[in-house]
């Protein structure tokens, strides 16, 4: 087995350990079962938990990343374009609120410092990325402002993701008034 292939098997061993037991309570014991390696094997890929923990989120967070870079860089509405972006955020609170309920908050909250930077660079590109879609499209207007606006709304959609189907309908509507606003305003704000 290839060393990317093998690091692969105790990060996914280490997603389904975090999920089921929640970072705090995986013991390195739990990946290297998970994993089906020996504990001394995983240590030749991962330092610790933590480690493991950050390469995690790291490639959780550059895969949500990825997917919203795609859908901005499509043709199409400014509207389309800024939905499928939040929609690849939300997707990744989705896809760790069904893994596991009682423990995505804790696998990539802002406040937990295991994986603070990642998620600080991971919200710097978004904001960065969604403000220069906008800028392009309403250069007279504050971009990064609504960018961080489209960011604060998105976060708050995650907070309660007891029905699947209502961020994302919310997501849709709230960024069509937003744009809306934008194209009523000419860019300006009143």
């Amino acid at each position: 087995m290839l060393e990317d292939e093998r690091l692969k098997l105790i990060l996914d061993a280490a997603y389904t350990c975090f999920t089921r037991h929640g970072v705090r309570r995986t013991t390195m014991d739990d990946i290297a079962r998970e994993a089906g390696m020996s504990r001394p094997g995983v240590y030749q890929y991962v330092r610790n938990k933590e480690d493991a923990f950050r390469r995690l989120a790291t490639g959780l967070l550059d895969g949500a990343l990825a997917e919203a870079h795609a859908a901005i860089d499509t043709r199409g509405t400014l509207r389309a374009r800024l939905t499928a972006a939040l929609e690849a955020k939300l997707g990744l609170a989705t896809r760790l609120w069904h893994d596991s309920p009682a423990h995505a908050a804790e696998l990539l909250g802002v406040d937990t410092r295991l994986s603070a930077e990642q998620v600080e660079a991971y919200n710097t590109a978004m904001r960065d990325m969604i403000g220069a879609a906008v800028a392009a499209d309403h250069p007279d207007t504050d971009a990064l402002e609504v960018a961080e606006l489209l960011l604060a709304f998105t976060r708050g959609l995650e907070a309660d993701l007891t029905d699947t189907d209502a961020p994302v309908r919310r997501l849709r509507h709230g960024v069509a008034l937003i744009v809306a606003g934008l194209d009523h305003a000419g860019g300006q704000p009143e």
